[in-house]
C-alpha cells in the first residue's frame, strides 16, 4: 500500500532528528575546553560590524565581509596567546553599494591605498574564568596605534562537520576613527567607532 507524503514525513522525522543530534557539537564553555594550539579562522562563520553616531539621530552600522586571522594559544599561559587578523577594506558592506564605494574612497577608509586592515596582539589579560582583555596594535589608513578589546570565550568542540576542533569567541571595543586618520565630517559623525566581532577557529 502507497502510504501518503504527509504519512511519510512523520516516519522520517525521527531519523532526521536523530541525525542532527549526533552532529551538533557539544559544546563546552569551561576554560578547559580552550585546547593549546593554532587556530586558523573559519571565515564562513565570522563577523565583524561596527556603529558610529550618525548625527545624532542614530547608530550607523556596518560590516567588512572579507577577514582572515590566526590564533595560537597555550593553556598554561594566557598571557602568550598570539591573534593576527586582517581585514579586506574593499569588503565593506553598509547595504548600500553605491554609499560603500564612497566609503571606501579617498576621503574616508580609501581602499586603494590601503587595501587592509591589520591587528596583531601586544598583550592578553585574563580577567574571568572565560573573560579577557586583548591589546594590540591596529594598522588602519596607513596609522598604527593600540587598541584594547574586550573578549569572551563562547565555548570549544570536536565539530564534525568542520572535522576538527572548533572554539568560539566574542569580542567588542571601542576605537577613535580621528586617530587613524578617517575623520571626515568630524563633530557631525561620531568620532567613537563600536567594534562588535564574533569568530569560531578550529584547530589546525
Amino acid at each position: 500500500m502507497k502510504r501518503s507524503p504527509v504519512v511519510a514525513l512523520f516516519l522520517v522525522l525521527p531519523l532526521i532528528a536523530g541525525c542532527a543530534s549526533l552532529i551538533a557539537p557539544k559544546v563546552a564553555t569551561e576554560p578547559a575546553a580552550l585546547k593549546a594550539g593554532a587556530y586558523a579562522l573559519d571565515q564562513n562563520h565570522a563577523s565583524l560590524l561596527f556603529k558610529v553616531d550618525h548625527l545624532g539621530y542614530s547608530s550607523y552600522v556596518g560590516r567588512f565581509e572579507k577577514l582572515d586571522a590566526t590564533l595560537d594559544f597555550d593553556a598554561a599561559d594566557v598571557s602568550t596567546a598570539h591573534v593576527e587578523a586582517k581585514i579586506d577594506i574593499a569588503s565593506l558592506d553598509v547595504a548600500n553599494d553605491a554609499f560603500a564605494q564612497t566609503l571606501t574612497g579617498a576621503d574616508w577608509f580609501d581602499a586603494a591605498a590601503f587595501p587592509e586592515a591589520i591587528f596583531k596582539t601586544t598583550s592578553i589579560e585574563k580577567t574571568g574564568e572565560t573573560q579577557g582583555r586583548m591589546t594590540g596594535d591596529l594598522t588602519l589608513h596607513g596609522v598604527t596605534a593600540p587598541v584594547t578589546l574586550d573578549v569572551a570565550f563562547n565555548g570549544g568542540a570536536q565539530d564534525i562537520l568542520r572535522g576538527g576542533y572548533v572554539v568560539g569567541f566574542s569580542a567588542r571595543g571601542t576605537i577613535s576613527r580621528k586617530t587613524f586618520g578617517v575623520d571626515r565630517f568630524e563633530g557631525i559623525v561620531g568620532d567613537e567607532v563600536e567594534i562588535d566581532i564574533e569568530a569560531e577557529f578550529v584547530k589546525r
